[in-house]
């Protein structure tokens, strides 16, 4: 199971454990053999000393595992994030940056975290303030990396975390990781020299590098011109490489092969990926296909996902392969697929069995609910088409949502939602008036008040019969500002 990690601090607020994903906020495991880039580790290690660091590149230019081989030979501490979609609630995205600090410098973050705990939902602006003034206080060096930093789109994520660029003490740094430009003002940074930018150019593999990743990971020995011409045709993006490498060693005639390919990055993912799962044998490719729908995997969730009881060995298997699987932790209890493999794995089941999708979806939403980790679980149902048990699952976790201030999250799942699902079940309809509410959204109050009044008025009485007492108790609580709009 996915190992918790206790970001609340004793207190009334917090009576309930606040379970945060430990895999999120370790520096990702990396590979016995990976190929050193000791010119590319010397650049991050003096970009470092700047005030902020953008490792920016298209999907596939090895950005993750050039940083968590940077951080873990740095003798700088590190606290990492890794993001993900979930992640655009401004209350979960500095919750979570709270605990990367605090697992590298315990202690500091508690004036934060106790905001976010509060019962008045904290501005971001207030909780980074709080933030920088403690940091501000320790003496000790700290650089903070955000992975994947790509997937965030709240403009209020962005503007609180260029505030916290803007005001960050000496010792501290960031590093963003992204697939393009987050939409801070770099142009200020880069001016005043406290920016230091790692490119595509930068991260691409040279010749003289690919012939060593061919050799060293792959055991392939290539000609040179073979090697030179794979290198100009993927552009030394390495994804395309590694790609290659898996079909070339089933392949008669390598340079007939490497002139075969060409166009441009999708393209040769598509190419290739079709050609290294051709040669991988039928319990592999099922393995893949069907855990294509799963975000992180471990052994006991692929277990349920294939009907199989040794999904742990498979999934070691698959990394000793060199099949695009990236470990998530030292103990490699947890793993993702290269984000691009998986796309593409998944589109191949889409394809060939789409019934298979759904069913798939049902068994992981089943098993993350077992567990309470609830957010997988309504993606899952949702993804299954689900929408009832979806619903259940919210109605469930609703007031723990709230409590914790994360209505940007409540309302993604909400609007994920049918609405004629969620204006019939009064507990749901409710949450949709204190998140808007909570959030300073008066004007969108009002309309789903009423909504929620209508489904208070019309609810069986027999499924809300416990609780109905206190849904009608909340929404008279609601203030009186909503109503009069």
């Amino acid at each position: 199971m996915l190992e918790p990690h206790n970001s609340a601090s004793p207190g009334k607020h917090n009576q309930k454990r606040d379970v945060l994903l430990a895999t999120k906020i370790g520096i990702p495991g990396i590979r016995p053999d990976l190929l050193p880039r000791s010119h590319l580790i010397g650049r991050l290690e003096e970009a470092t000393t700047r005030k902020f660091v953008l490792v920016s590149t298209p999907a596939g230019f090895g950005k993750t595992t050039l940083l968590a081989g940077w951080a873990r030979s740095t003798a700088r501490p590190v606290a990492w994030l890794s993001l993900d979609g979930d992640d655009n609630d401004p209350a979960r995205f500095w919750r979570y940056i709270v605990a990367a600090v605090d697992r590298v410098h315990p202690g500091i973050g508690k004036q934060a975290l106790s905001l976010l705990n509060a019962s008045a939902q904290p501005t971001p602006k207030a909780v980074v303030t709080a933030l920088v003034n403690e940091l501000a206080a320790h003496s000790g060096e700290l650089v903070l990396v955000l992975d994947d930093y790509h997937l965030i789109e709240s403009h209020a994520i962005h503007a609180s975390l260029a505030f916290l660029l803007e005001h960050l003490s000496p010792g501290m740094h960031v590093v963003i990781s992204s697939r393009s430009d987050p939409p801070i003002p770099l142009a200020r940074f880069r001016a005043r020299g406290q920016l230091a930018e790692l490119r595509a150019a930068d991260l691409r593999f040279t010749v003289e590098e690919a012939a060593a990743l061919l050799r060293r990971v792959w055991g392939l020995h290539l000609p040179e011109e073979s090697i030179a011409a794979l290198e100009e045709r993927t552009e030394g993006w390495v994804t395309g490489l590694q790609l290659a490498a898996l079909s070339l060693r089933g392949a008669s005639d390598p340079a007939r092969f490497i002139q075969g390919f060409r166009g441009s990055h999708r393209y040769i993912l598509d190419y290739l990926t079709e050609e290294a799962l051709e040669q991988q044998p039928g319990d592999v490719r099922s393995f893949l296909l069907e855990t294509s729908v799963l975000e992180q995997l471990s052994g006991p969730l692929c277990d349920v996902l294939t009907g199989r009881r040794d999904s742990q060995e498979m999934l070691e298997r698959l990394e000793r392969a060199n099949l695009f699987l990236v470990p998530l932790d030292e103990q490699r209890h947890w793993y993702r697929y290269h984000h691009l493999f998986a796309d593409l794995l998944l589109a191949r089941l889409q394809s060939a069995d789409p019934d298979r999708v759904p069913e798939l979806h049902r068994k992981a939403a089943a098993w993350y609910a077992e567990y309470e980790l609830i957010g997988d679980a309504v993606r899952h149902a949702l993804a299954a088409g689900e929408a009832v048990w979806a619903a259940r699952l919210v109605e469930q976790h609703v007031e723990e949502i709230l409590r914790r201030g994360e209505g940007e999250t409540l309302r993604g799942w909400l609007a994920a939602l049918p609405q004629e699902v969620v204006r019939s079940r009064p507990r749901l309809a409710l949450a949709q008036v204190i998140a808007a509410f909570n959030a300073g959204r008066l004007q969108a109050a009002e309309p789903l008040l009423e909504d929620a009044e209508q489904a208070l008025a019309t609810a069986p009485s027999e499924p809300y019969e416990p609780s109905i007492g206190k849904e009608m108790s909340m929404l008279a609580n609601v203030p009186a500002s909503i109503a009069l709009l």
